[in-house]
């Protein structure tokens, strides 16, 4: 037995010197790492660029054979889903290593203004807001089928990154930590993620004593791109995962850790917000079900059809005209693909009542589950909707992949495989949440109280699942 325990603490000890080497080793070569990024970006810049310049493909092309279906898969069906899969996996690696907005607002920033950050953008619901509009004006002019859709949004947020890194900061990333309007999704997925880089509190004060007694020379501090504050550093959310600060005063290194365990146990210094919970229960579980969900909805159709006979007996026809240019709604006459003012607001009405529908059920059954533990906390509310991370992460991987795997149909392929997997995924993610809530709902109550509060946490994961039931098999 004590032969099985040595072995396992040096498989650990191994474990966390090759991490630290890892970490060590991003630190010491910052000069292959922006090699690296800004590859990134002018692969990026190739994407988003040229293929609004080009004819729109026709219904016979294929991935390799046109640069618009090409950057459309790489985009839509590689790039965003699984750069989601990043976060659990490793944390926000990708936003310290290759994302191309946090390196060119970086850059801006070291040769821009240098302005104080305002008050106004330190604001905790722009994550929220930014996820909210991104994802209903996307819908509203196509972002995933055309290519000047997609140069609007994702060229006009990587614009804004620029410019918000010209104005602000000094070689900092101030775009990445208040106004990206995918950091608070990443946020939350990198809470289930194992790696992360923590700042042991004993390490920090021996160095400080030492520093004292002159026993160690001065450590310049590291250039964190993110302004964390890095003595308390234990969070995964905000951290980019850049190692910058690896080895600093002996006490930060690169860690492993139990998937989910910021999840369960939240760092004292990055508690559970109403952001977070808003983000999860109505942006995560609601906004983004509707988005993928309306255009194979048959409630939709119905609900266009019976409004355009109201409409046109009424006098209000000019509401079927598709006459708004593409850029306010999908307009593609020579695609058979146009939008009508009833087509807009039908599609934000859909969107807004799915995520009212679906985050409402949710939170009453959260708030039920509150009540159970005890006298009534907010701060163990929002802290309640950590379950459903990973349904919602999944959930919004499964909507990306249908783009995925229409593009991968049209080159022959035949999928018969793809509803098991969906079927598969969407069990092990309400299986991975109900763990984590279970786990969760441990710091406050046991017993009793504790398994009634699970069953409301299990039955909380009902409507955005039944929501995905109908969009993958039931319709």
């Amino acid at each position: 037995m004590r032969r099985c325990l040595s072995a396992s603490v040096k498989r650990g000890d191994d474990e966390r010197s090759r991490l630290d080497q890892l970490g060590h080793w991003l630190a010491d070569h910052r000069r292959a790492v922006l090699g690296l990024q800004w590859s990134v970006v002018l692969f990026y810049a190739v994407l988003l660029l040229i293929p609004p310049l080009l004819p729109l493909p026709d219904y016979q092309s294929r991935i390799l054979g046109h640069l618009t279906v090409f950057a459309e898969f790489v985009f839509w069906g590689i790039w965003w889903p699984f750069v989601m899969v990043s976060m659990v996996v490793a944390g926000r690696l990708w936003c310290g290593l290759l994302c191309p907005e946090g390196a060119i607002s970086e850059a801006a920033s070291r040769v821009g203004l240098g302005r104080a950050i305002p008050r106004w953008m330190r604001w905790g619901g722009w994550p929220l807001v930014g996820f909210v509009m991104t994802t209903v004006y996307g819908q509203l002019i196509s972002v995933y089928q055309y290519p000047k859709a997609a140069l609007l949004v994702l060229g006009g947020s990587t614009v804004a990154a620029a410019l918000v890194g010209v104005v602000y900061g000094k070689g900092k990333r101030v775009w990445c930590r208040h106004l990206c309007p995918v950091s608070g999704v990443f946020a939350l997925l990198a809470k289930l993620s194992p790696l992360h880089v923590r700042t042991e509190p004993a390490s920090w004060h021996r160095y400080g004593q030492r520093r004292r007694r002159g026993e160690v020379a001065r450590q310049p501090a590291p250039d964190c791109p993110v302004l964390l504050p890095l003595k308390q550093l234990d969070s995964a959310s905000d951290c980019h995962l850049c190692s910058r600060c690896t080895g600093y005063k002996g006490a930060i290194h690169l860690k492993l850790r139990a998937p989910g365990a910021e999840v369960i146990a939240p760092p004292p210094q990055r508690p559970a917000t109403v952001w977070e919970y808003l983000l999860v229960v109505f942006g995560l579980l609601g906004v983004a079900v509707g988005a993928f969900h309306w255009s194979a909805s048959p409630w939709f159709v119905a609900a266009k059809q019976s409004s355009a006979v109201w409409l046109y007996g009424h006098g209000a026809g000019w509401l079927l005209d598709a006459t708004a240019p593409w850029w306010l709604l999908t307009h593609y006459p020579e695609q058979h693909d146009v939008f009508s003012l009833l087509d807009g607001a039908l599609l934000l009405g859909y969107i807004g009542v799915t995520a009212l529908t679906l985050g409402g059920w949710t939170s009453a059954l959260l708030g039920l589950a509150n009540l159970l533990l005890g006298r009534w906390s907010w701060r163990r509310l929002w802290h309640l909707s950590y379950g459903l991370i990973p349904l919602a992460g999944g959930g919004v991987f499964l909507g990306l992949s249908m783009t995925t795997l229409t593009l991968l149909r049209g080159e022959g392929w035949q999928l018969l495989w793809a509803d098991d997997v969906r079927a598969l995924l969407l069990m092990l993610v309400v299986v991975v949440s109900a763990c984590l809530s279970w786990g969760l709902l441990g710091r406050y109550v046991s017993g009793m109280r504790r398994g009634l509060a699970m069953g409301l946490m299990v039955l909380a994961q009902a409507p955005a699942v039944g929501a995905w039931w109908l969009l993958f098999w039931g319709w």
